[in-house]
């Protein structure tokens, strides 16, 4: 076993406690990153690649048909390996965002496609879950079980946030353990059931399930109610029968006194090493232990664990997760060490002997004879190399070289004074670090709307502006002006194109029936001749 030192290539401030390490169609991938996405990598979830003693990221991204996954972290993953012409994916349930919200959402993770230019694409999808529906919570487990032909899903543990009715103001952000229920539902239709087994009579998270045909075995925990760790171990027993499903619980001695820690697997089907975690609040548990699983229960073995360094030995957290078969990333905070403009130290701790290693070098190569699966410092295509053959317009503009795909946090623009993330107004309460979508047309971004007032105008967020969300879009759909808060006077005014008045010509009424008087053409003389004949 080694213990190799990594350096992060600026992104080691992307990772925190809590985050996720996923394994799909060969990459490994950070989900659960510090902070909203941004930018350069909306979707927040990043493949990770090891090389000559550096750590990189590389944005991924999703499909178009795929829905929002927020950066969760403490999520309950469960990974599910290819079968019934399924592909291989992941089922993610709860976890807390950036924002400390508590999420309930069951979302599945698979893979959609890959480019020519071997770009991995994922799907997401949110399942809805009907019934007795888990309430939203962090830090639990999430276990795939098969009986009979068929296959459930079972989740427990987990704390969340104090009911509604009991929240103060001063215990408002507290979490307690969550009930210590066992919640069964399959994915397809999301039914979900929930049992209360006398065996398991007080809640707890943070906890190590290990799944193996119909049993789950639950290794440890922590409890909030008593504080403490206690040295647990539970076997679930389900049977899947044709009625409803008949669940048994068996608690033995033997446990150990564990949270958080990393599980990763070994090539045996049901071999797994677990290392790091707590023992207690002040001490961290620097043994290594080697979980198998059989037919005849549970058992673990003492394993010589990796020589640690003065910062591992020393930091008073650490944490890290499965980064493959006998691998492990562990990540540890630089405590005392401000000149470092990196947050973390970063170790690659390996349990695979060397003739594991130079097998599994060979089936690579083997496996691989006519691609090459190292693209990081492979040299561009020449113009009359280029395959362009049923190639997608997205996926040319994507094919550059892959040095410019390679996360940096220097390239991220301080999108707090620029962009989306403007102070709008002088009452602006957008952040890009706790922002969530407010109208069902965001994503990633904030929407805003453009005032007109002055000779240039400006940009102002929606939600800012306390704009609803139909005035939205028929300010966006019409050509009307809009003029902010700060410089109309009323909160929302709308101004429509000056309105020209015409000059209106106005012909009079001729009537067919008026009688004139009819009018006599007389010469002086003839007048002077009348007045003289009428007057005397």
């Amino acid at each position: 076993m080694t213990l190799q030192p990594l350096t992060p290539v600026n992104c080691a401030g992307l990772l925190q406690p809590g985050c996720s390490l996923l394994q799909l169609d060969g990459e490994l991938l950070l989900f659960g990153q510090k902070g909203w996405p941004k930018r350069s990598c909306p979707t927040g979830i990043f493949s990770i690649r090891f090389k000559s003693g550096e750590m990189k990221l590389r944005p991924i991204a999703f499909s178009n048909d795929s829905c929002y996954l927020p950066p969760l972290r403490c999520p309950a993953v469960c990974r599910l390996d290819p079968y019934d012409g399924l592909p291989e994916s992941y089922v993610i349930h709860g976890g807390r965002t950036p924002n400390n919200e508590i999420s309930s959402s069951l979302y599945v993770l698979s893979v959609d496609s890959r480019g020519c230019n071997r770009k991995l694409t994922l799907r997401c999808k949110e399942k809805e879950l009907v019934g007795e529906v888990p309430s939203a919570r962090y830090g639990h487990t999430l276990n795939v079980v098969q009986s009979r032909g068929k296959t459930a899903y079972v989740l427990f543990g987990g704390r969340s946030y104090m009911p509604g009715v009991e929240r103060t103001t001063e215990n408002w952000n507290s979490v307690v353990d969550c009930p210590p229920q066992v919640f069964l539902f399959e994915l397809e239709f999301g039914c979900v059931s929930a049992y209360s087994l006398p065996e398991l009579h007080e809640g707890q998270s943070f906890h190590l399930s290990i799944a193996r045909e119909d049993c789950i075995y639950f290794i440890g925990g922590h409890s909030i109610t008593s504080d403490s760790r206690p040295p647990r171990l539970c076997r679930l027993k389900i049977e899947l029968l044709q009625g409803s499903p008949l669940l048994t619980c068996q608690a033995f001695d033997n446990g150990v006194s564990i949270s958080s820690a990393i599980i990763t697997r070994t090539g045996h089907l049901h071999k797994y090493i677990v290392l790091g975690g707590y023992k207690s609040d002040s001490q961290k548990r620097m043994e290594c232990s080697e979980v198998t699983l059989d037919e005849k229960g549970i058992h673990f073995e003492a394993l010589e664990a990796p020589k640690w360094t003065a910062d591992i030995s020393h930091s008073r957290t650490w944490f890290g997760g499965s980064a493959g078969e006998g691998k492990a990333l562990l990540a540890v905070p630089t405590e005392g060490k401000g000149s470092q403009s990196e947050t973390h130290c970063l170790y690659q701790v390996s349990f695979q002997t060397q003739d594991d290693a130079d097998g599994k070098e060979q089936d690579a190569i083997q496996g691989c004879s006519q691609e090459s699966t190292d693209f990081d410092d492979s040299p561009p295509l020449e113009d009359s190399e280029e395959l362009y053959f049923g190639r997608e317009p997205h996926e040319l503009e994507d094919s550059s070289d892959e040095v410019s795909d390679k996360y940096n946090e220097d390239d991220e623009e301080d999108e707090s004074q620029t962009g989306y993330w403007i102070k709008c107004c002088l009452g602006c309460q957008i952040d890009p670090n706790t922002w969530e979508p407010y109208y069902s047309t965001e994503l990633h971004r904030p929407a805003m709307i453009f005032c007109s007032r002055g000779e240039e105008g400006h940009w102002v967020h929606a939600q800012c502006m306390e704009l609803s969300e139909n005035l939205l879009l028929k300010l966006s759909q019409g050509s009307m002006k809009y003029f902010c808060q700060d410089h109309g006077g009323l909160p929302h005014q709308e101004e429509t194109p000056p309105r020209h008045n015409l000059s209106i010509r106005r012909t009079p009424v001729k009537v067919k029936l008026r009688r004139t008087p009819h009018t006599i053409n007389m010469t002086p003389a003839t007048k002077s001749f009348c007045k003289r004949l009428f007057h005397d």
